[in-house]
C-alpha cells in the first residue's frame, strides 16, 4: 500500500514539474515575449494545438513510466543493494554538490548511446519517430516519448543509484536541473548569453540551437548536455556553429 501512495505522490510531484515548467517557458517564449524574442527562434514554423496536445499526452505517460522506475527502486528492498544515502556527513557536502555533475556526465554518455540506439532503422520508426513528430521542437516536447523510450530514458536513474553515491537532496536536485535544461533544449528559441559564444562552456555545452537540429535534421547532434561525445564520434551536425551564430549575431545586431 506505501508503494502506491509513493507511487501516486511522485507521479503527481513529476507530473507537475513537467506542467509547471513546460507551461512557463511556452508561456513566457512563445507567448508573452513572441514577438521582441522573434529574432531568438530558431525555425519559421508554427506550432499547432494539436502539437501541444500530443506531446502532452506522451509526456504524462512517460513521467509516469519514469516516475515507477524510480519509485521501483527507492521504495522497496531492492533500495538497500543501491549506493543511496540519508547522512551528509558518509561522504560530506562536497562530494554532495560534485556528485550532480557526475551525474550529468554519467547520463548524457547513457543517453547519447542509447540516442544512437533509437536511430538505428529498424528502431526508430517503431519507438523514436513519437519523439521526432516534434519536429519543430518547444517545451511540451521534452517528455513526448513513445513509452518503450520512457522506460530506457527512466533507467538512468536506477543506473546512477548502483553507480554512485547518491543523497536524496542531489538526486532531487538533478532531477530538476535536468528537466530544466532538458526544456532549454527544446524551447525552440536561443537564449544563451552573448559572452556564451567566446568562452570555453561553448566547446562544451549543448545549446538549444544545438538540440533543435536534431530535431529538424533528425541525425546528427545526439548529446544531451555536452557536445564531447558527437565531437569524438563525428556526429556532430556540421551547420551548428553557422546557424548559432547566424541566430545569436540576429539577435545582438552584430
Amino acid at each position: 500500500m506505501a508503494l502506491l501512495e509513493n507511487f501516486f505522490s511522485f507521479s503527481l510531484i513529476d507530473m507537475l514539474k513537467y506542467i509547471l515548467i513546460s507551461s512557463a517557458f511556452y508561456l513566457i517564449f512563445h507567448i508573452i515575449y513572441k514577438k521582441s524574442l522573434a529574432s531568438a527562434k530558431i525555425q519559421d514554423k508554427s506550432i499547432s494545438g494539436n502539437d501541444i496536445r500530443r506531446e502532452i499526452y506522451h509526456s504524462l505517460v512517460s513521467s509516469i513510466i519514469m516516475t515507477f522506475l524510480v519509485v521501483l527502486i527507492v521504495n522497496t528492498p531492492i533500495v538497500n543493494s543501491t549506493l543511496l544515502y540519508h547522512t551528509v556527513s558518509e561522504y560530506s557536502i562536497l562530494w554532495l554538490i560534485a556528485s550532480i555533475p557526475i551525474g550529468m556526465f554519467i547520463h548524457d554518455t547513457y543517453f547519447y548511446w542509447l540516442h544512437r540506439l533509437l536511430h538505428h532503422k529498424k528502431i526508430f520508426r517503431h519507438v523514436h519517430l513519437v519523439h521526432h513528430k516534434s519536429n519543430n521542437p518547444n517545451p511540451f516536447s521534452s517528455y513526448s516519448f513513445h513509452m518503450i523510450e520512457a522506460v530506457g530514458e527512466g533507467l538512468i536513474i536506477p543506473l546512477l543509484l548502483f553507480i554512485i553515491p547518491l543523497h536524496p537532496f542531489s538526486l532531487y536536485t538533478y532531477l530538476l536541473f535536468s528537466f530544466i535544461i532538458n526544456a532549454y533544449g527544446h524551447l525552440g528559441y536561443e537564449i544563451a548569453p552573448q559572452w556564451f559564444r567566446n568562452s570555453f562552456l561553448f566547446g562544451i555545452l549543448n545549446t538549444s540551437v544545438y538540440h533543435n537540429l536534431h530535431h529538424s535534421k533528425f541525425h546528427g547532434n545526439y548529446g544531451l548536455y555536452f557536445r564531447f561525445w558527437d565531437r569524438i564520434m563525428h556526429t556532430e551536425h556540421p551547420g551548428y556553429i553557422a546557424l548559432y551564430d547566424t541566430i545569436q549575431n540576429n539577435r545582438f545586431k552584430k
